[in-house]
């Protein structure tokens, strides 16, 4: 029974469970916002982007979308994680602090919510299953 409760407590996860852990988030939370978010803005009836700076509407499009579809598609083989979560959390942080700063919490919390999770891949990293720790591990950094 200690062990159960051991395990079932325990605040360190074996180094194993925590970069498996890792893969999965990173490959779950990519996946969701492609599929919710980038497929929507491409194609025949595309989702308008929102343009809260002012940016020339080709440009806004082009990282709006880069940042939904490519940027995810590094993260889940973890290449280059942390520099491609970068955009990510431009166009959250921004759908949540300027195009839905008025909106009830309801309507902001799909903003919020995936600046969360990718600040937390931004702070942990990829995990030993990806393609940063390939060249890590090849080139000794």
């Amino acid at each position: 029974m200690k062990t159960i409760i051991g395990r079932v407590t325990s605040i360190y996860p074996s180094a194993d469970r925590f970069h498996w852990s890792l893969l999965v988030f990173r490959v779950l939370i990519s996946l969701e916002l492609m599929i919710a978010h980038g497929l929507k803005k491409i194609g025949e009836g595309a989702e308008q982007v929102p343009n809260p700076l002012h940016l020339p509407a080709s440009f806004n499009q082009l990282f709006a979308v880069s940042a939904n579809l490519f940027f995810p598609v590094l993260i889940i083989v973890g290449l280059f994680t942390r520099l491609a979560i970068l955009p990510i959390l431009i166009v959250t942080l921004m759908g949540y602090f300027v195009v839905h700063w008025n909106d009830s919490p309801l309507g902001k919390d799909m903003p919020f919510m995936y600046s969360v999770a990718f600040l937390l891949l931004f702070v942990l990293g990829p995990g030993k299953f990806s393609a940063d720790y390939l060249i890590n591990k090849r080139y000794r950094l």
